[in-house]
């Protein structure tokens, strides 16, 4: 069996969501919805929008997680809730948290203003040098990258520019194809 590379598994630039930084939250989602609709070569649909700029470079990425801490904006001024979670404090205590913060106080009947005002850029996460890996790459480091990092998805690159997207779900995939071929 011959080594795997990222480029073969990757999901294209062009049958990738994508919008403009400038863009609303709206014009995200609605993006967003139409990629999955789109995207047919696998039963994973698409969970980030990937974001450009002014000169059409990817720049980052709008996730289901970006789009929700995004609508209710004191989130912002919270630190980062992964560590408490993991650390085993109990649903009442997160509850108590997010009631002491007056978190999503402002209905969810305001969503459609909320929608349209939020810029993308303003709620996106910019990605680090750990989540872009080289088309060429090979499945195991891109597996690795994943793993270490913690991400759901890495940009591929070619001569420093972004083509591609290897999502989690795309390498477990590949992994799994491998384990099916087994002989045991």
């Amino acid at each position: 069996m011959s080594e795997q590379i990222v480029k073969d598994m990757m999901v294209p630039l062009a049958e990738y969501a994508t919008v403009s930084q400038d863009a609303s939250l709206y014009e995200a989602v609605l993006a967003l919805e139409k990629a999955q609709e789109d995207y047919v070569q696998s039963r994973y649909t698409h969970r980030a929008v990937l974001v450009y700029d002014g000169r059409g470079r990817i720049v980052g990425k709008l996730s289901q997680s970006d789009v929700l801490r995004g609508l209710e904006p004191k989130y912002k001024k919270m630190s980062d809730m992964k560590s408490i979670t993991r650390t085993g404090y109990s649903v009442e205590f997160i509850t108590s948290i997010m009631e002491g913060q007056g978190l999503w106080e402002d209905p969810l009947a305001n969503i459609c203003r909320k929608a349209a005002q939020i810029k993308v850029s303003s709620i996106m996460y910019t990605p680090v040098e750990g989540e872009y890996v080289r088309e060429e790459a090979s499945l195991a480091q891109a597996i690795h990258q994943l793993i270490m990092g913690h991400h759901q998805s890495l940009l591929v690159t070619r001569d420093g520019e972004v083509v591609g997207i290897l999502r989690l779900t795309d390498a477990f995939a590949a992994i799994c194809a491998m384990i099916k071929t087994c002989r045991l």
